[in-house]
């Protein structure tokens, strides 16, 4: 067999690396009764695949908080990136999404909210999410999920066991926050791609389809519940990827 040529193998791609021309800088941001760690699926698949992977760690104490908390992880950022937020991390990417580093947005079983409303608000002319009917709220006015509502409604479609950690590890959120309002409006001109969960017990899935056909995005359903990212993490980073495949490459600082 011939020699290959030396230039050829020092310009071969790595086995595993993110295709050429995609982005390459994924951040992502998690929900309510939630931490960083619930993309942990999601993370390892994406780093076999060459992508360069934060997880955001909300404090979940405000809207502005988990904003500013997301900007400090895209300005770390050495390029362009697709920014993902699952549940409440919708709203959270629909405002810090105006970063110009960022050139696509992918929305997990997500709020997508447009100016001047509130993620307490937007779901009023849907069922009520069963997940959400009897929460636990401390003196404090911070929120999280009995356990039985994440194992019946929330996590319904993860074993048992691994639902029960999921509460175990949730975190709170401030109930102060679900009246925020965004200032910023990302998806309105950016990219934008959508994962309905079709059995959600935490959104009403048909709220869900709103929100993707209003921003016009990129529409995949999967029939899992709320927590997609843990359920079918396969699925949902072949959704990331295809929008660090497809997003349009800008110049940024």
């Amino acid at each position: 067999m011939a020699a290959v040529p030396i230039a050829l193998l020092t310009c071969a791609p790595s086995v595993g690396a993110a295709p050429a021309q995609t982005v390459r800088n994924i951040v992502l941001v998690h929900g309510a009764f939630a931490d960083g760690s619930s993309w942990s699926k999601v993370v390892t698949i994406l780093q076999e695949k060459g992508y360069n992977v934060t997880a955001v760690q909300n404090p979940l104490t405000s809207l502005a908080d988990d904003v500013a908390a997301t900007q400090r992880v895209l300005a770390q950022q050495d390029g362009p990136v697709i920014l993902v937020g699952h549940s409440w991390g919708g709203v959270v990417i629909t405002e810090a999404g105006m970063d110009p580093k960022v050139v696509g947005l992918v929305y997990v079983a997500a709020f997508g909210p447009d100016r001047g409303e509130a993620v307490g608000e937007l779901g009023k002319s849907y069922p009520p999410p069963p997940a959400l009917s009897a929460p636990i709220v401390d003196k404090q006015g911070f929120l999280s999920l009995p356990t039985d509502a994440v194992v019946k409604h929330f996590a319904s479609d993860l074993p048992e066991r691994e639902a029960r950690v999921v509460a175990a590890t949730q975190g709170p959120i401030a109930g102060s926050a679900f009246g925020a309002q965004v200032s910023g409006v990302a998806w309105k001109t950016k990219p934008s791609w959508y994962i309905v969960s079709t059995l959600d017990g935490a959104i009403a899935p048909d709220e869900e389809r709103f929100f993707a056909k209003r921003m016009k995005a990129t529409t995949t359903e999967l029939r899992t519940s709320h927590v997609a990212i843990l359920s079918q993490p396969k699925a949902v980073a072949a959704v990331i990827m295809d929008a660090a495949a497809k997003a349009p490459i800008t110049v940024v600082p």
